[in-house]
């Protein structure tokens, strides 16, 4: 490390430990005094908010009775001690469940979605897709106010500039109308509605598709499906090309340094010895000149896949890879595509939404205390895992997956 990375290194852990002992002050104030200080932030954002289009008649409005939501920097900070294995995440997004809702609205929405396709030339499925991983299909859009999370964000922990353009863009969203205030509420980090736009994107790619003179991601789906395919659009989306599809690896083939963004012509991986997945030769998929990067998000051993630029533009949407292929391969389900060829390395395969409900409900009739049996695999849910894998002469990783759940049916 030269001399520079480590006064950088040691001015970024000085700036870590200041932010800590800010936030602990901050948050051990008495409540009266936590408030004050939360509303001094406020007004010294105000002028900035002017700045940024934001009347002082909308800024009281809409900053006048938010009071600052401090377990939200519990979650900014939060750094998950359990890395979900891409089996698990992907059983969990793209289940039979999420499979079947999804045909149920490309078939409700079909009149709809065949016209955002012609006016922004993004198939129904790809849509659909993003709609089921975003919000389920509108079933699930957070429980916090936009104003209050951005504004505490605004005034304490890290990034503060960052939530600061947030924060301001959503009263501006607040100041034309397009969203009433008690409607607008999202995930803590500020991304709401049924595809889940943070607010500085709902400016600048959100669209009033039904005409009614508002855009509405909240409660207007004919809005709200058409931004998204606004958004990949205007991100690159390439109209009548795939996404990508599962190919079959030679098996002296080396993966190092490939990925996603080191592309190669189908020419070039067809002299690699590729072939897709029921092996046909890839130019009977994709014209030779098309540029492929080759993902193998489980090593060699594991479905692996040739991606495409529409994959990429699905990348952006959430910066994560396995956030875009489940995206990809739900949109391909959707279509009526089966699931992939090639198996996931393991023996013990990751549980569907309902296999996660069910095995909760069994952790609760045993006495442990882990909350709503609401299928989301938290810190206390792996706990009582690991107990129960102990017990059962399992490894105790407290890992959700098929071998303690057929342990604990078995032994109920």
């Amino acid at each position: 490390m030269n001399g520079y990375s480590q006064r950088k290194s040691a001015i970024a852990r000085f700036g870590s430990l200041f932010s800590f002992i800010s936030l602990f002050f901050c948050a051990n104030l008495p409540v009266q005094a936590q408030q004050a200080d939360f509303a001094a932030c406020l007004d010294r954002l105000q002028p900035e908010a002017q700045k940024a289009g934001i009347s002082g008649q909308a800024f009281r409005q809409f900053t006048s009775d938010i009071v600052p939501d401090m377990s939200i920097l519990e979650k900014l900070d939060y750094q998950p001690e359990f890395k979900q294995p891409i089996w698990d995440y992907m059983a969990a997004l793209v289940d039979e469940q999420r499979i079947q809702e999804g045909k149920q609205n490309l078939s409700l929405h079909k009149h709809t979605l065949s016209r955002i396709q012609e006016k922004y030339g993004v198939d129904p499925a790809t849509v659909v897709a993003v709609w089921g991983v975003e919000s389920n299909f509108g079933q699930t859009f957070g429980k916090y106010p936009l104003t209050q999370a951005l504004g505490t964000l605004s005034c304490y922990g890290r990034r503060q500039a960052f939530f600061q353009k947030e924060f301001f863009a959503t009263l501006r969203i607040l100041q034309s109308g397009d969203i009433a205030p008690e409607r607008l509420v999202g995930s803590w980090a500020g991304a709401f509605g049924h595809t889940q736009f943070m607010p500085t994107t709902f400016e600048r790619l959100a669209v009033d598709f039904d005409g009614d003179g508002q855009r509405d991601l909240m409660d207007n789906t004919e809005d709200a499906l058409a931004s998204t395919a606004n958004y990949l659009s205007k991100n690159g989306w390439r109209s009548g090309q795939p996404w990508g599809f599962e190919v079959k690896l030679p098996d002296n083939l080396s993966i190092a340094g490939e990925g996603r963004k080191k592309k190669r012509s189908i020419q070039t991986w067809i002299s690699k010895g590729l072939t897709d997945i029921n092996g046909k030769a890839l130019d009977t998929r994709v014209p030779t000149s098309m540029q492929a990067g080759l993902l193998t998000p489980a090593g060699a051993k594991g479905p692996a896949f040739l991606v495409f630029k529409n994959f990429d533009v699905i990348y952006s949407y959430n910066a994560a890879e396995s956030y875009a292929l489940a995206i990809a391969h739900l949109s391909d389900r959707l279509k009526g595509k089966g699931p992939f060829k090639n198996a996931w390395p393991t023996d013990d395969l990751g549980l569907s939404r309902a296999q996660r409900i069910t095995l909760q409900k069994i952790l609760l009739q045993k006495g442990y205390d882990i909350g709503e049996a609401d299928g989301l695999i938290g810190s206390k849910t792996r706990e009582a895992i690991k107990t129960e894998q102990t017990r059962l002469g399992l490894t105790a990783d407290g890992r959700a997956g098929q071998k303690i759940l057929r342990a604990l049916q078995s032994s109920n």
